[in-house]
């Protein structure tokens, strides 16, 4: 196998796994409220799942980049079946860009972020992410899910086929040299 053919089977699977973690969340989403504000402050993990068991709870965590304007903090959506992640996304007002290759099942950037002249660093230096094919494998938004009464795990799918349902959780979450390594419980 030659060192190209070796980068195409690495970037395909790197771009099988993005779909998976394009907001990558197919272990077990946690519930949020049926209303679509954030839980209030203070309120417990469980209580604020707890409250969303008509909807699907929506988290966005830039994680490792610690840039807090992106993130969402629990917001329930109302569902009242499977439905796409990317629906759901998109009624809680996240914006999801993807890449240039993979413009509907890969997340580039989360409501902006990171930006295309945000310097991200990592343990090999700084990196850049221009969004045209499969983000960096060391820094990535990652696409969770958890159960109402369960463990997050990574998605299955694609955010364009990856399907929530009510009760469920869903987070991205920025990962940079595989850290955060899932999402807080």
């Amino acid at each position: 196998m030659t060192l190209t053919d070796f980068r195409t089977a690495a970037a395909s699977t790197l771009a099988g796994a993005a779909l998976l973690f394009s907001l990558a969340a197919c272990s077990t989403p946690a519930a949020s409220s049926s209303s679509s504000s954030p839980a209030p402050a203070g309120t417990t993990s469980a209580a604020a799942d707890a409250a969303c068991t008509s909807g699907v709870k929506v988290i966005v965590n830039s994680g490792a980049l610690k840039q807090t304007a992106t993130d969402v903090a629990g917001s329930c959506i109302p569902v009242d079946g499977p439905t796409l992640a990317s629906k759901v996304l998109e009624q809680a007002k996240v914006t999801v860009a993807g890449t240039k290759a993979y413009p509907k099942d890969v997340a580039c950037r989360v409501n902006g972020v990171p930006a295309a002249d945000f310097d991200i660093t990592h343990k090999g230096g700084t990196y850049r992410e221009d969004c045209q094919k499969m983000p960096a494998s060391f820094a990535y938004w990652s696409l969770w899910i958890k159960p109402a009464s369960g463990a997050w795990g990574y998605a299955q799918e694609g955010l364009s086929t990856q399907k929530v349902t009510p009760g469920q959780s869903l987070e991205l979450l920025f990962v940079v040299d595989g850290a955060p390594a899932a999402p807080a419980a």
